[in-house]
């Protein structure tokens, strides 16, 4: 039929399945010989010949070794900061979306450690463009996860903190599992994505769970009141 859209055909899926494998790997190998070489002492050579594949193979899935390492830093950047604005964007309370957060970069961390262990190690050898990259990345990262902070303070949800320093304090958190998690030891990813995230809103979230009832002045009054008595009920004044 004219003006139809061709279909893809098993040929063309199957095709398509095989690169994905292959790059994956390609990634992995990549990632590991970074670690274990450093950038500057990483060829495509190398990593041709960790995959059993010639280099003339290897141009077919990327054309130099500065790609791969981009390919990385945008994955381990801004993989999260997707997942983080739609988590962001959805009808949730405070609550709800700084479990979510630190679920999702935990998830991650504790999936790929490796990658996110070799970019940091990386950070000097990176290119002007890809360290101007990852920079906005992770200011965006902290920025949602402040945001968010914030958002539960005004709502009495959380304690009344800096919501910037609380988010850097959530986010090492969270970063930390890249270097003691290990796949396939004593605890699971899932336990620790729940554990941590159990922690995090236990360091923030009010004992009392008051919300502050709108943003007027007399609302802050009354928020504040309310942090008092729980302050003289500690202190046992």
């Amino acid at each position: 039929m004219s003006g139809s859209t061709p279909r893809s055909g098993p040929r063309e899926k199957t095709t398509t399945a095989r690169r994905e494998l292959v790059e994956n790997e390609l990634y992995e190998h990549a990632t590991r010989l970074f670690a274990e070489r450093g950038f500057a002492g990483t060829s495509l050579q190398d990593i041709a010949d960790a995959m059993g594949i010639t280099r003339p193979a290897l141009y077919y899935y990327v054309k130099s070794k500065e790609e791969v390492l981009a390919r990385l830093v945008t994955e381990v950047t801004n993989g999260p900061l997707e997942e983080l604005s739609e988590l962001v964007a959805r009808d949730l309370d405070p609550v709800a979306k700084l479990r979510g957060i630190v679920e999702i970069i935990v998830g991650r961390r504790a999936r790929q450690p490796e990658r996110f262990r070799l970019l940091i190690r990386s950070e000097a050898e990176l290119p002007a463009e890809l360290t101007e990259a990852y920079d906005e990345g992770r200011r965006a990262v902290l920025k949602t996860i402040a945001g968010v902070i914030d958002d539960g303070v005004r709502a009495g949800r959380f304690r009344p903190v800096d919501g910037r320093v609380a988010a850097l304090g959530v986010l090492g958190m969270c970063n930390w599992v890249a270097w003691w998690f290990h796949p396939g030891g004593r605890d699971t990813a899932d336990s620790v994505v729940e554990q941590l995230a159990d922690m995090a809103l236990g360091a923030l979230q009010r004992p009392d769970q008051h919300v502050l009832d709108g943003e007027s002045p007399a609302a802050a009054l009354k928020m504040l009141r309310q942090d008092l008595d729980h302050l003289e009920r500690i202190l046992d004044i």
